[in-house]
């Protein structure tokens, strides 16, 4: 009998995840040198080692000089996380060699981080009562990010060795480390997905995947319960640099399958220098093995003597917290409370600046906040989201300003201005100055508010549509679009849907069916 089928069944197996995320922070320059970020939109399309000076080249005689909008910026993340911001953090040296990473260490923190000890209430649904799971945070450290290897030359033919891209490096990347309070990969898709919006709407990262602003290592192990009623661990797996949700989803599902079945084949169960780094092939949909992890001795950390250590005050902080905006959990809970759909919440937090832009609007509409909101934002994602796909921009930047746009709720609200009128008036304002009623006017677009007008065109619809006209004093109400249809030809558009029905059911007694 082999020594594999020699142990118990596996009667069920319990993932568990922890995460650790890789934030790229868009600031003008990079961790430790005035030389340009890769990461900041300005420096997106930078050509191969551009943003290269003597510091990231690891010229002799270079030094470090700490970029502070970083640390604040890592701060926000952290307390938008729960965590402590202590009051002295400190730089490391974090031993290595790698091709692109010229000076042979990184930057790092280690025993005294930036940001320690926080928590992330995870949603687990859209609904406004979907359950929370609460997901520790360990730390936040700030560190520089290395260069890049590529293996393709320009136009894309493959090349055998390894190209060096050190545009990159030196970039401030903020790593954030969580517990093992992950059960699913579902859960930890969300994690990742609302950690994206987070540091968005604090405005740290562009948050683009496929430009590596947000790179996701899950470590995975199982907890394996024996027929024979033991539980035993599996050796935990690091998974490297995963840029997109779905390699998230589909390399965890897969370490989670291929970890039982070497547990079957080997037995190996968690312990001492037993961890262990795979990949991810997106093509063959499998995880494939790198190295053997690294302990924290094999990197030699020791305090980096070029810089001091960080001291952060209370006045610090507070200044920190002061810049902080409105989170996407307080949003989302005032967008659904005003009464939008969740698609359209979604949308709206996929945009951080439209979400601002919204805001602006509803401000600027005035009355009740919660109905201007809901107003304001069916317009945009209706008129406004049609005008900017027509023309390729953004919807906070198509040009027209929130007063105007909030002039345009009050002539929908005051029946002033038809709904078939909307996309053209919206155009006209994304294009010049001018308040919303004195444009319509101008344009002809205002609805006919003759009283005596609109009942001659309801009545002549009537006549016109005898049947459907029965139908709706039965109660059949899907009939009276016909009729609105016939009131708003003779009018040429120019009267309001709402108005007109309003008028027809008058006329036909049936108002308070």
């Amino acid at each position: 009998m082999s020594v594999a089928a020699a142990r118990p069944d596996i009667a069920s197996a319990r993932l568990i995840v922890g995460l650790e995320i890789h934030v790229e922070l868009a600031t003008r320059s990079k961790m430790f040198t005035r030389a340009a970020n890769l990461a900041h939109p300005d420096n997106f399309a930078a050509a191969p080692n551009t943003l290269v000076d003597p510091l990231v080249a690891a010229l002799p005689g270079t030094l470090p000089v700490m970029n502070r909008r970083a640390v604040e910026m890592s701060m926000m993340v952290g307390m938008a996380l729960g965590c402590t911001i202590p009051p002295r953090a400190k730089w490391d040296r974090k031993n290595y060699y790698y091709p692109d990473l010229p000076k042979g260490y990184q930057i790092s923190q280690y025993d005294m981080p930036l940001c320690v000890d926080g928590s992330f209430d995870l949603r687990m649904g859209e609904a406004p009562d979907a359950p929370v799971r609460r997901i520790g945070i360990i730390r936040a450290h700030l560190e520089e990010d290395t260069g890049k290897l590529g293996h393709e030359l320009p136009g894309g033919a493959t090349y055998e060795g390894s190209l060096v891209d050190l545009n990159r490096a030196g970039t401030p990347l903020l790593e954030i480390v969580t517990a093992p309070d992950f059960a699913t990969a579902d859960e930890v898709v969300l994690f990742a997905q609302q950690l994206r919006d987070l540091c968005r709407f604090l405005g740290v990262t562009e948050g683009i995947m496929q430009k590596g602003h947000m790179r996701f290592e899950p470590n995975v192990n199982l907890a394996l319960t024996l027929a024979d009623g033991r539980e035993v661990r599996t050796p935990v797996v690091e998974i490297k640099n995963l840029n997109s949700f779905r390699a998230v989803r589909a390399a965890i599902e897969h370490e989670c399958a291929r970890q039982q079945q070497e547990w079957r084949e080997s037995g190996r169960e968690m312990g001492r220098g037993m961890k262990s780094t795979r990949g991810w092939d997106d093509v063959a949909m499998v995880t494939v093995l790198q190295r053997e992890k690294e302990d924290a001795h094999d990197y030699r950390y020791f305090p980096d003597p070029d810089l001091v250590p960080v001291e952060i005050d209370a006045a610090w902080r507070e200044r920190v917290r002061a810049q902080m905006p409105e989170l996407p959990e307080s949003r989302r809970a005032r967008y659904i409370a005003a009464g939008l759909p969740w698609k359209d919440v979604r949308q709206l937090l996929d945009e951080p600046p439209l979400c601002a832009f919204l805001d602006a609007c509803a401000a600027a509409a005035g009355g009740d906040a919660a109905r201007a909101t809901f107003a304001a934002a069916k317009l945009l994602l209706n008129s406004g989201l049609k005008y900017a796909n027509e023309r390729g921009v953004a919807l906070a930047s198509a040009g027209i300003s929130p007063a105007q746009l909030a002039g345009i709720v009050a002539l929908r609200e005051s029946g002033d201005l038809p709904a078939q009128s909307v996309d053209a008036l919206f155009a006209e304002l994304c294009t010049g100055d001018g308040e919303a009623r004195e444009v319509a006017q101008r344009m002809g677009l205002l609805a006919v508010q003759d009283d005596g007008q609109l009942v001659a065109w309801v009545d002549a619809a009537i006549a016109a549509n005898a049947q459907a006209a029965d139908d709706v004093r039965a109660g059949k109400m899907a009939a009276i679009g016909r009729l609105v249809g016939a009131v708003m030809k003779q009018a040429g558009g120019a009267v309001d849907g709402k108005r007109a029905q309003a008028c027809i059911l008058s006329r036909l007694g049936a108002g308070g069916r």
